[in-house]
């Protein structure tokens, strides 16, 4: 999806700031959401990811949001998405009668622990024959997907070199809206920035993105 959330290569932004010794959230309530998200998400009950409904949010409210913000409207449109809750249950507080029963599992307190130093491998060990190898120049396909894409616009068209096979991963555009995984290889793709930017950019500069399979075409 071509929305705001897509700012790489954008101007006009504003500085980044840094804040010097950041505490990991800023209010009690960030962390709630951040607990929450991870309670809800252990269930395997959400049947979209978390990044497509902020990157369904019209600009200005994506801008007005702060990012836990963000995180608390994803959760509650994955909810309701899955049919968990509904949005008056989430606007008053109190549940609704009881309808269709949804079999989800609670994440008890016992298991939180684990949960929170738990890693899942992202790549997955099968064969599948890889598209590209190692050295060949290839072109970001120029897509403009409705959808989750994990194809930055500013890459769209432009042509740079394969560093490295990363292995084999589910597809972002299919997995996040539980359509399935659609393994393929992923690529450490490396374009210039005068390939990106223009003659104004540094010839001694490169941006390495990973891209899958999809997302690219023999240059």
């Amino acid at each position: 999806m071509n929305g705001i959330h897509d700012m790489g290569g954008m101007q006009d932004m504003g500085a980044i700031e840094i804040e010097k010794n950041e505490p990991v959230f800023h209010e009690p309530w960030e962390g709630r959401i951040y607990a929450i998200s991870r309670a809800v998400a252990a269930t395997n009950t959400l049947r979209i990811g978390f990044r497509p409904p902020i990157e369904d949010m019209p600009p200005l409210e994506y801008l007005r949001m702060s990012y836990y913000e963000r995180w608390l409207a994803s959760l509650v449109d994955r909810l309701v998405d899955s049919g968990l809750v509904t949005r008056a249950e989430i606007e008053t507080g109190r549940a609704a009668p009881p309808g269709p029963t949804v079999a989800a599992r609670a994440l008890s307190a016992a298991e939180a622990p684990a949960l929170m130093t738990r890693t899942t491998p992202g790549s997955r060990d099968v064969l599948v024959a890889p598209s590209f190898k190692v050295g060949q120049t290839v072109r970001a396909r120029n897509i403009n997907p409705v959808t989750h894409t994990r194809l930055p616009r500013y890459a769209r068209g432009k042509s740079g070199t394969i560093e490295r096979d990363n292995g084999i991963f589910p597809f972002p555009e299919t997995s996040v809206y539980s359509k399935g995984e659609k393994l393929q290889h992923t690529y450490l793709v490396r374009l210039s920035a005068r390939e990106l930017w223009g003659k104004q950019a540094s010839p001694h500069d490169s941006v390495y993105i990973d891209l899958w399979d999809d997302y690219l075409e023999p240059a």
